[in-house]
């Protein structure tokens, strides 16, 4: 008798949280985060419940942004080029860390409020810039329990998919980009490379940064069979008037040039009435 060969795919590996935990650094549970933005932006993510991530390969649309975001170290490369995987001997540690890389996404605090981010960040507005004060532990615990794979899912293009992305939280390394190595002993997890710049251009940010990452081995797709394709950024589900009534959210800080009247207003029909206070500038 003939029997019909069928073939089926194996489900997605679900991310997790805080998987690398030992690999990385964590600020003490009260540090106050500083993220900058444009005023518009603000709205817009308070209006969608979203915070924004952009995959690390893809800071290139603003001045002095990062280029090497989530590369391999300079040094690390010619080791990386070397390895090959035993099953998969075209398939170097290089196209693993260009895969993971091309799979993980960023968004950005800062643990100072200092000149240097209010300088270089939401600028171009018509409104001004804010700047969003988080309280670290708070947050961390809340984007937990959001990214609890057993309690979340991706929606990708309508199609409700299971949660790949893995959530890690650190502040960032910063080193000298030309001559640093993390690979001397072993190759690094690619985990590494997301959390570390080059100190003579970006230490001034004083980063911590919260990474959502997908495995960088193999294909994902959608039962038809459809690959997935990574887009440039990704909004996390994220309500702003909870964050607020459980003090995740501390202030919401204005520039001296912002319209607090216009935001004020446009805030008051998301039915936010937040603490607007002047920046320090």
């Amino acid at each position: 008798m003939n029997m019909p060969w069928h073939f089926q795919r194996p489900p997605a590996p679900l991310g997790s949280v805080e998987p690398h935990a030992p690999l990385l650094r964590n600020p003490p549970e009260g540090q106050l985060l500083y993220k900058v933005m444009t005023a518009e932006n603000l709205l817009r993510s308070v209006a969608g419940n979203y915070l924004h991530f952009n995959r690390v390969d893809n800071y290139m649309d603003f001045p002095n942004a990062d280029e090497n975001d989530g590369r391999p170290l300079p040094k690390d490369q010619p080791e990386n080029a070397a390895v090959r995987f035993e099953k998969a001997s075209d398939f170097s540690a290089a196209h693993y860390y260009d895969q993971s890389r091309a799979r993980t996404y960023a968004c950005c605090f800062s643990t100072k409020n200092s000149d240097y981010i209010w300088n270089n960040y939401g600028n171009g507005s018509e409104k001004g810039k804010v700047c969003v004060v988080f309280e670290f532990g708070r947050l961390r615990a809340l984007l937990n329990c959001v990214l609890t794979p057993d309690g979340a899912a991706l929606v990708y293009e309508g199609n409700v998919c299971r949660q790949i992305f893995s959530v890690n939280y650190s502040l960032v390394d910063y080193v000298d980009w030309g001559s640093h190595r993390t690979n001397e002993h072993y190759l690094s997890n690619p985990i590494l490379y997301t959390y570390i710049k080059d100190s003579a251009r970006f230490s001034e940010e004083n980063e911590l940064r919260i990474s959502l990452s997908a495995i960088g081995i193999g294909q994902f797709a959608l039962k038809d069979g459809t690959l997935i394709q990574f887009p440039p950024s990704l909004q996390l589900r994220f309500d702003f008037r909870e964050a607020i009534a459980n003090a995740v959210i501390r202030e919401i800080q204005l520039a001296p040039e912002a319209d607090s009247g216009f935001l004020t207003q446009e805030l008051s029909k998301l039915r936010i009435e937040p603490a607007l206070v002047p920046s320090h500038t």
